[in-house]
């Protein structure tokens, strides 16, 4: 039933564009030795913009669709010139950024979701194939820039933003909906999600007790009993 759907054109280049700008935001924002010229700019908004969808498609073993059409790089590089020209304005708008995050993450995450659904793979599997979606470009940006992994760190939930919303919508397919409309609330959903997480600054439990021991050993505030020691105790206890 489902087979006959594809990705619109227009939807997958407004993803590019919209990672794109998100990508230049990025990469305007640095500063001394790690300021990066107008190339670099353009690089890694193209790599935000059209990095998902090339590990979307490298994982399902079909042809980048990003390499099919000439208007995808055309939009990435056209996109990061446009976040770059408007990083001193909207740099200051954070809702706009944060929003368009999770917009970004969204979208990604619904196509590689939707296209694993329609290429035949079960639910599980193309949910992992959306969340690697969503968060490939990000994780590939980080890593050419020498940077800590932003998915892996406290507070970030993109992981787990665009887990909820790739199972929304491999949920809502399975009951019938139609997939353009299960896609759409699985962006949504994500979105929500992301959004959530920033606004009320929620993490994972595990991340936050982590961070916690942390600040707790590196400021003295805390007493931190090594693991051994608290070991020897229950113990004796």
């Amino acid at each position: 039933m489902q087979s006959a759907f594809v990705i619109p054109l227009w939807a997958d280049l407004t993803a590019v564009g919209l990672g794109g700008v998100q990508g230049a935001l990025f990469a305007s924002g640095f500063r001394g030795q790690r300021r990066l010229d107008l190339l670099g700019v353009v690089v890694i908004g193209t790599l935000i913009g059209m990095g998902g969808g090339l590990i979307r498609d490298l994982l399902l073993g079909v042809a980048p669709a990003t390499l099919q059409s000439d208007w995808y790089l055309i939009t990435a590089v056209l996109s990061s010139l446009a976040g770059m020209l408007l990083a001193p304005l909207l740099q200051r708008l954070s809702g706009v950024i944060v929003g368009l995050d999770a917009v970004v993450i969204g979208l990604f995450g619904a196509f590689g979701t939707s296209k694993a659904l329609v290429l035949g793979l079960p639910a599980v599997p193309a949910v992992f194939v959306g969340v690697v979606a969503a968060v490939g470009g990000s994780v590939l940006r980080d890593v050419i820039m020498g940077l800590p992994v932003a998915v892996m760190h406290v507070g970030s939930l993109y992981a787990v933003a665009a887990a909820s919303g790739s199972a929304a919508l491999a949920l809502l397919a399975a009951v019938g909906v139609p997939l353009p409309l299960a896609a759409t609330l699985g962006v949504a959903v994500t979105a929500v999600v992301r959004l959530l997480a920033v606004v009320f600054d929620v993490s994972l439990p595990e991340q936050r007790n982590l961070h916690r021991r942390r600040v707790a050993a590196e400021t003295g505030v805390i007493p931190v009993m090594p693991r051994s020691e608290r070991g020897r105790t229950a113990g004796r206890g």
